[in-house]
């Protein structure tokens, strides 16, 4: 999973400054209709015809929490009006356990289950950061006859120890909406598709999203990609960010080499109005041959591809980790009473540096990017908690006080990566590296072979060194700070300053304005400093901003002004409308960008940069 971080300030300061055929209770397949068609008061039917039943009384749970999201998300309370049939019609007696499960009575005659699915999207209050929200791209959306997002684990559920039991799929829908998934659809029809599964996790992992038809489909060294995008405007579509992820992608495979066999992968990009009833969270959520992805519409085609960039290749390497390697854990997931692995530093941290690593050795960024990641990965990290174990935060990261820590995933977690790297590199002269070693875990384990949690460790430190094993005891699993300068000057990299230019409303985490919850009006913040962007056009503490370059601008679009003023260029023309004290006028002007002066890092030791380029481009 990936998480977009900027939206974040956005939220949190503002307010202060989601009937199919009965079938044959007697077969050994669970058989599901989902009916996208007939929808009603913005809620689906789903039909499901039991295997059989032996037991007096089964419970049917919707999952609480799905694999990759570290979060409680309770996906049946989105479930209302759950009734039992037995093969005659009649009614059976259910009883609601909790948000998520319902027993059955007289389970033995039991012929079929009917509930009505709410959509999640309709419900996020914000970004899906430290509230209830669930996160989009792990969400699902009911838009009839325009868009539904089917996270299979929204809709269908699972009888208590069948989770084996294969699963046939039947969703009708509109003959102008087209399903984007990598499962194979075995039905001819136009308005009904069909879906098989081995066993439920396999369903869960294969998202599938209807829209009008935007897609395209290319080969990557033997894999078939397909991208698929909604865009309620059209503003964007699949051959419009193509190019850039066929580039994008390539790098990758020749990146990873042997370590994937996926022979199919799937891009859903569904993209937000921003609107009170759509999806908030931005980010990405990995499956083993696809990833679902959210992201505001509004966002500029460069930013929108360089955000795609970030959380599609994070994604695509969850291939190799927990895809195919991974704990008993994961492998054995509990949807409703999760047990969590200690090794989020691998499935996250891991990934998400090879998210960072694979641009400069595939050169699709320069050193100096790829050293200013790095930087603000540190900086970010030490925010958080830099004494909590990493093993302990992410063996209880559904609780607090480790929930709130899990971000640190994508910061430390990455440079834990990056510390490891470095360390295989320098004892193997350069020849190897943490690649190297993932390859050797895939060997040893695999997608249907997991590793003890506790065994890790010791596990990897027999693949490379002694001087890992330490690293691993005494800084992921220990409370020490990880001496970044000291790992990063055995590639000859030192600390350095560089002036780069902010985003002229916030710097990091703090906004320059705010939002009177009463009125929606946006003001230039009285209670600080304002920077250079606001002192050329002589805005004040207290200034309402109604417009910008002739579009006006409150709460309900403020998300807009962020991402627009993103793509904005030093010494842009720009025009403001602006209220003060009580009157409006228009202020015309240019656009001086607030420069900050940052701390990154540059190769300062020319007898290490054999090592150096070994790591970065090896």
């Amino acid at each position: 999973m990936k998480k977009i971080l900027y939206t974040l300030a956005l939220a949190v300061t503002f307010w202060s400054c989601k009937t199919g055929s009965t079938g044959s209770a007697k077969s050994n397949t669970v058989e599901v209709n989902i009916n996208l068609t007939d929808v009603k008061d913005d809620k689906v039917l789903v039909t499901v015809t039991p295997p059989a039943i032996k037991t007096d009384e089964i419970v049917y749970s919707i999952p609480k929490t799905v694999p990759g999201t570290y979060s409680t998300d309770n996906y049946g309370k989105y479930s209302e009006d759950f009734k039992a049939f037995d093969a005659k019609g009649n009614a059976l007696t259910v009883k609601r356990i909790n948000d998520n499960s319902w027993s059955i009575s007289n389970a033995k005659t039991l012929s079929k289950i009917t509930y009505l699915v709410n959509d999640t999207f309709d419900t996020e209050k914000g970004t899906g950061f430290g509230n209830d929200d669930v996160f989009s791209p792990a969400g699902t959306n009911i838009n009839a006859g325009v868009n539904f997002m089917v996270n299979t684990h929204g809709f269908v559920g699972y009888f208590q120890d069948k989770l084996d039991v294969p699963y046939k799929v039947t969703i009708t829908h509109p003959e102008t909406l087209w399903g984007a998934t990598s499962m194979t659809d075995e039905d001819d029809s136009k308005t009904s598709d069909v879906f098989k599964t081995s066993r439920y996790a396999v369903l869960v992992e294969n998202p599938i999203m209807y829209s009008k038809p935007d897609y395209t489909t290319f080969n990557v060294n033997g894999m078939d990609i397909l991208i698929a995008v909604y865009s309620p405007t059209g503003k964007f579509t699949a051959e419009s960010i193509t190019p850039e992820m066929k580039t994008m992608m390539t790098a990758q495979k020749n990146f990873l080499g042997k370590v994937n066999s996926t022979k199919k992968y799937t891009v859903l990009l569904y993209l937000s109005s921003m609107a009170k009833d759509d999806a908030h969270g931005f980010g990405a959520l990995e499956h083993p041959t696809a990833t679902t992805v959210v992201l505001p519409e509004s966002m500029p085609k460069e930013k929108l591809v360089e955000s795609m960039k970030d959380v599609v290749s994070h994604e695509f390497f969850h291939i190799v980790t927990p895809l195919t390697i991974h704990s008993k854990e994961i492998q054995f997931f509990d949807y409703n009473d999760p047990k969590m692995s200690e090794h989020l530093w691998m499935y996250e941290g891991v990934t998400e540096y090879f998210a960072n690593l694979f641009q400069i050795n595939q050169g699709l960024i320069d050193e100096a990017e790829f050293y200013t990641r790095i930087a603000d990965k540190i900086q970010q990290s030490k925010s958080l908690d830099d004494t909590m174990s990493f093993t302990k935060m992410s063996a209880n990261v559904l609780e607090q006080p480790y929930k709130d820590q899990y971000l640190n995933v994508y910061q430390k977690g990455a440079l834990i990566g990056m510390c490891i790297d470095i360390i295989i590199r320098e004892k193997s002269n350069g020849e190897r590296g943490i690649l190297d070693l993932m390859h050797k875990l895939s060997n040893e384990y695999g997608v249907e072979k997991p590793f003890n949690d506790n065994e890790l460790f010791a596990k990897i430190t027999s693949l490379t060194y002694p001087e890992v094993g330490e690293f691993l005891t005494k800084y992921v699993a220990g409370t020490t700070p990880i001496p970044y300068d000291f790992y990063l000057a055995k590639v000859g990299v030192a600390k350095a300053k560089e002036k780069k230019p902010g985003n002229p409303f916030l710097k990091g985490q703090t906004p320059y304005i705010k939002v009177d919850k009463a009125t929606k009006e946006i003001a230039v913040r009285p209670d600080i400093e304002i920077n250079d962007f606001f002192k050329n056009l002589n805005l004040k503490g207290n200034d309402i901003i109604l417009a910008v370059n002739n579009k006006s601008y409150n709460l309900d679009n403020i998300y807009d002004l962020i991402t627009e003023s993103e793509n904005w260029k030093e010494n842009d023309p720009i025009s403001l409308k602006v209220k003060r004290n009580g009157k409006e006028e228009t202020i015309k002007g240019t656009v001086k960008l607030p420069y900050e002066e940052a701390e990154t890092f540059k190769a300062v030791d020319a007898s290490r940069d054999k090592l150096k380029n070994a790591w970065l481009k090896g």
